[in-house]
């Protein structure tokens, strides 16, 4: 979700106001995804290298999830979302944890779409977090080297459970990961646009899901 301080900047205002406005944006995904018949949807939310941003963005953007679970979390419990957060949490603070553990909590049991949130996530720290499990699983004899596949790396990562994307979207006219889903995005399509994320909605996310509908997935085969 990039382009939020671009967009405030272009306006003269704050990057916290630009953040905000962004927040407006997440609402209106979340609203459309079931319509469009999205079942998982992942907002890259912050990653581990936002820590390096000033300290008052970041203490902005944490009153903002503050106040978008606070607000948002008994509407998407009513709307069938269930709620995940993927990410280090170590570093997060005290009182955004137990509002992470709640929302989960409170949206267990929903299905019309789950919402991933990747909060202080980042996929080097995910795969070097997997790959120590696995070390330590096999030094304690528990697995052999041998034995370690793809299979057994996916379900120790932060997304155990939860289909690989098909589509990737990045706004603002970035052109790269970011450390975003290294492992899970393989084979991914991506979809680049030029929208700054404050003025990415409804229609074009549509316009993604057209462009996906256009793409062949091959998996690395030939084509039919």
């Amino acid at each position: 979700m990039d382009g939020n301080g671009r967009w405030a900047k272009a306006r003269g205002l704050p990057r916290n106001l630009g953040h905000r406005k962004g927040v407006d944006a997440v609402r209106e995904v979340v609203k459309a995804c079931p319509d469009l018949g999205i079942e998982y949807l992942t907002l890259y939310a912050f990653s581990t290298e936002n820590w390096k941003r000033p300290a008052s963005e970041v203490s902005g953007l944490m009153d903002l999830l503050r106040i978008f679970i606070r607000s948002e979390l008994e509407q998407l419990r009513r709307n069938g979302v269930r709620v995940r957060v993927i990410g280090n949490r170590s570093r997060l603070p005290a009182d955004i944890v137990a509002l992470v553990d709640e929302a989960e909590a409170k949206t267990l049991g929903n299905s019309r779409l789950t919402l991933i949130i990747a909060l202080s996530y980042g996929s080097q720290d995910e795969l070097v977090t997997a790959a120590r499990r696995l070390a330590e699983a096999a030094l304690r004899g528990e697995i052999k080297p041998e034995q370690i596949d793809a299979g057994m790396i996916e379900r120790n990562l932060l997304t155990a459970g939860i289909p690989d994307p098909d589509l990737l979207i990045r706004t603002s006219g970035e052109q790269r990961l970011s450390n975003f889903m290294l492992w899970q995005a393989a084979y991914s399509e991506l979809v680049f646009t030029d929208t700054l994320w404050p003025d990415f909605g409804r229609a074009e996310l549509a316009e993604a899901i057209a462009e996906y509908g256009r793409r062949e997935r091959r998996y690395g085969a030939s084509s039919a």
